[in-house]
Formats: C-alpha cells, structure tokens, sequence
C-alpha cells in the first residue's frame, strides 16, 4: 500500500507535461535523459531511506540513554514509571498506528519513527545548511503549489465553459479560444478562471495548517480518478494511431529542448521530501529497496507509454503545455510547463539531489562517532560508496550550470 501511494505521489501534474517537453527534444534524448534522472533519483531516495534508519537509530540510542539515567536517579519508581508511561503516550501519539505495534523492535537502526527531512536536517546539518534546507523546500512546495493554482483552475474553466456551450472539445476539435471570449453570461473565460482560483485558494489553504493524517478513502479516490483520467488519454491516443490519424514525427534530438525536459523530468521523479511518511507505515522493510526499485521501473514504463503515445499521436507544434488540453485543442497559456521546468531545474534539483547526497554523507560520520565503526545500518543504499555521494553532487552542479546557461543564452538568444 505504501508503494501504490508512492506511485500516486510520483505520477502526478509533472507527467501531463511530459508530452510537450517529449516532443520538443526529441524521442531519443527524451528516453535516455527520462531513464537516466529515473535512475538518479532511485539513488537518493536509497540516501534518504539510510538517512532515515540513522536517524532512528540515535533517536533510539539517545531514549536508551535517557531511560538509563532515569533508572539511576534516586527519584521514586512510581514517578519514574508515570514518567516513562507519558513519555511512551507521547512518541506513539506522533507515529503511525504500525509503528506503535512495532515499537519493541530489537534492531537499533529499524526504521518506526517518523522522522521528517526537516528533522533529520537539524539532527546532521549545521545551522546553515538547515536554513538552505528551509529555503529550498520553501521554493519548490511555493512553486507546486503554483502550478497546481495554474492547472486546476484553467481545467475547471475549460470544463464549464464547455458546459455551456461557448466551447468545443474533443480530438479533432479546431475552435481556439482566448480568455477574453464569453462564458457564462456577461463573465469572460479570464473571469471565470479567477473566480475557479479564488474557490481553489479558499478551499485548500485551511488543509495547509492542518497535519492530516489516514487518508486512506481519500488516496483511494484520488488515484482511481488519476488512473482513468490517464487511460483515457492512453487509449484515446492509441486509437488515433491505429485509425492512421496520427500527425506526430517527432525528431531523435533537438538540444534546444532539453533544459525544459531535464526541469520536467526531474519534478516528475520528486518523492524524497515524502519519503518518511510514505516508508514508515511500512509494515516489512526486509525488501523495500527491491520494491522501490519496482516502483521506478513501472513508473517509467508508464511515462514512457503516456509520452510516446502522445508524440506520435499529434503534431510536435499542436501539442500543449497540459496534454490534457490537447483534448480539447484549447490554446492555454505557457506558465504551468515554465513553472514545471524552473521548480524542477531549480528546487527540484536542491531537493532531489543535494539535499540527500548530504544527508547520507553526514548521517554516516555521525553515526561513526555516536555509535562506533562497528555499528551496521540494515537499511544501508546499495549504493554506499563515497563515489555515489560525490557522483550525485557533481550531476547536481552539471545540471544547474547547464540549465542556467541554457537560460541565459537562451534570453539573450546567441
């Protein structure tokens, strides 16, 4: 069940732009780059994952200490155990209701609590690098937030418009329409997908302050809902080919749009910042690695079908920012795909890359020096060579100087 969240978390608005950025880099480079970042991010969510087990592990290590202090005290046994009792009352208020269940597991480095990446940043970084980890996650949760402001409210737009007639959707639909034209009444499409903004805002912001939890019927929904959505459009896209109406010849490579696939490639593998509460209801870690690694492997074979499917199904220029605009080949303005390929390129890059690289690399001096050389963490990454870390580190900075540039020259358009 964990995995099937971890697929619902990883498959979401970064994949309906995944078609667009297919198609303006090509279908060779677009595999390659798509199958590369896929792997790079299954390296540091293993880095995560380690980090997690050491952090449990000197959480479990300092509670021993303390409940050894707290047996040599003179205070009386009564007010210890009714100290201890609280204590424990406490920890599993904060844990998931299996973890609570597991919570006697004999191994140091087993992985109960949930510790966020908040938490393991002030347990191995600096006071500095916790504040870049602030910045950073800042960032990227500011600009998802605003490509999902973008893409639900325009959805909800198209879709109401249509209602009312003032549109024309489906595949071979050709009507443009720009946000000045009528939709309901006097309102204008722009008015409309104001208003869609205004209820999208209201309705979400509470839940921003809130630590909702067991959402179980909810996940349930979202991802029978999410996995209809994208059939539809797989199969829709298949029939268009096998009918012999596909337009799409998309070229092997073409560099000028690889800076924007790399930002929509890397914000579509974003999971690290989710991993704690994904993991740690986990019931059996004996084999998570192996499992993660299945979940990588069904997820690029699902972004490869949804892309290809598309590119080949319409014209390179005719595809949209959203694929699932292409459906009512409605024109939509640029900013959801912009805001795809910065956060990703960007924020994504700090979140899915740095941040982990150097969690991984302090987790392990520190659990050295707290818990000796001898101490073996059961959920180490296969990936435990220093290399790896410096690897990670070095593809990091590559990928910022190269988007940057790209950028750059782009602007300035040498």
């Amino acid at each position: 069940v964990g995995l099937v969240y971890m697929f619902n978390l990883i498959v979401g608005t970064g994949a309906l732009t995944m078609p667009k950025a297919f198609a303006s880099a090509g279908w060779l480079v677009s595999l390659f780059l798509l199958v590369f970042l896929g792997f790079m991010s299954f390296v540091t969510t293993t880095f995560v994952v380690e980090a997690m087990a050491a952090a449990n592990a000197q959480l479990r290590w300092k509670r021993m200490e303390k409940h050894q202090e707290d047996d040599d005290d003179n205070s009386s046994a009564a007010s210890d155990s009714d100290s201890l009792v609280q204590d424990s009352y406490e920890r599993a208020e904060q844990r998931p209701i299996l973890s609570v269940q597991r919570r006697s597991s004999p191994n140091l480095f087993e992985i109960t609590d949930r510790v966020e990446m908040g938490q393991m940043a002030s347990m191995f970084f600096s006071k500095v690098g916790v504040n870049l980890f602030y910045f950073c996650i800042i960032i990227y949760l500011y600009g998802d937030l605003a490509i999902y402001a973008a893409a639900v409210p325009f959805s909800l737009m198209q879709v109401s418009c249509s209602a009312t007639g003032n549109d024309s959707c489906g595949v071979e639909a050709d009507t443009k329409h720009n946000d000045t034209d009528l939709c309901w009444g006097p309102l204008r499409r722009g008015d409309v997908y104001r208003v869609y903004l205004a209820v999208f805002t209201l309705l979400l912001g509470p839940f921003t302050f809130f630590d909702v939890q067991k959402t179980k019927y909810l996940q349930i929904l979202t991802s029978l809902m999410r996995w209809i959505a994208f059939a539809i459009m797989i199969v829709l896209a298949l029939v268009r080919i096998g009918r012999g109406r596909g337009e799409g010849h998309p070229p092997l490579a073409d560099l000028s749009g690889v800076r924007n696939l790399f930002g929509v490639c890397v914000y579509s593998f974003m999971c690290q910042h989710s991993l704690p509460s994904l993991l740690t209801p986990v019931s059996s870690k004996r084999h998570l690695t192996r499992l993660v690694l299945l979940d990588y492997v069904l997820i690029l074979a699902f972004y490869g079908l949804l892309s290809f499917t598309a590119i080949f199904s319409f014209r390179g220029d005719s595809l949209l920012d959203m694929y699932t605009l292409n459906f009512a080949s409605c024109d939509v303005v640029s900013v959801a795909a912009s805001l795809v390929g910065i956060t990703g390129a960007y924020a994504g890059t700090g979140i899915q890359y740095v941040i982990p690289a150097f969690l991984v690399y302090l987790c392990r001096k520190d659990t050295q020096q707290a818990l000796g050389p001898r101490a073996a963490n059961k959920h180490r990454s296969p990936f435990h060579h220093t290399f790896w870390v410096g690897f990670v580190l070095l593809w990091a900075f590559s990928c910022f100087f190269f988007v940057t540039a790209n950028i750059i020259l782009s602007e300035t358009k040498i």
